[in-house]
């Protein structure tokens, strides 16, 4: 069985989200929309994490416990048939398009220093092939949300990113991340704007 990829369709699909990054913007909310890419990203985290191919794998759009049990063996398959040797490499044999385009947009954003916020499993897997590739990928990135997907708590433990809202969405589409949006806002314009206890005239007693 082939690899997802060869190099030149990797590097295409990097360039697609790298282009697709505005450099005017101030933030950017990665996510996506398909069928079957959770198994795609529960490859991905046991290319780059290992363990066992049932902790990496969940329900996606809904399978039953038969489902999930054929879709773990496939992850286990692919893993073991192609052993990546690197985060670029894994995206190359394991992910889809849509999720090297979404590295190459958090990529894209960390050079512009452009702030990201991640959603569900598929988008923090795209996100931990580049952190296989540095240690630092990831440094402008926070986590939207904790999604109803089994693995995506240990997905992000693993990349060290806390989740601001853990609501058990399930839709994916970048619809966590936005909603993570305006709990953000509020944080940094109590940060910005709150007065301190001196100028607020608050007594130390």
């Amino acid at each position: 069985i082939a690899p997802a990829m060869d190099e030149a369709g990797l590097m295409a699909a990097l360039n697609a989200g790298w282009q697709a990054v505005d450099p005017t913007s101030d933030l950017l909310v990665t996510g996506e929309m398909g069928i079957g890419n959770t198994t795609s990203a529960a490859a991905l985290a046991l290319a780059l994490f290992g363990g066992e191919a049932r902790d990496w794998t969940g329900r996606g759009t809904g399978l039953d416990d038969a489902g999930v049990a054929l879709k773990a063996r496939v992850v286990a398959q692919g893993v073991a048939l192609h052993q990546p040797a690197s985060g670029l490499d894994a995206l190359r044999c394991l992910g889809g398009r849509e999720i090297a385009a979404m590295a190459g947009a958090i990529a894209r954003a960390r050079v512009l220093r452009i702030p990201v916020i991640l959603d569900g499993f598929i988008c923090c897997a795209a996100a931990a092939c580049l952190q296989a590739e540095s240690a630092s990928a990831l440094d402008h990135a926070i986590a939207g949300h904790s999604s109803a997907e089994a693995a995506h708590p240990a997905l992000l433990a693993r990349l060290g990113k806390e989740p601001l809202l853990q609501l058990g969405l399930r839709l994916g589409e970048g619809s966590g991340a936005a909603l993570a949006i305006n709990v953000l806002k509020g944080a940094i314009a109590c940060h910005s704007g709150m007065s301190t206890f001196a100028e607020a005239g608050v007594s130390a007693g």
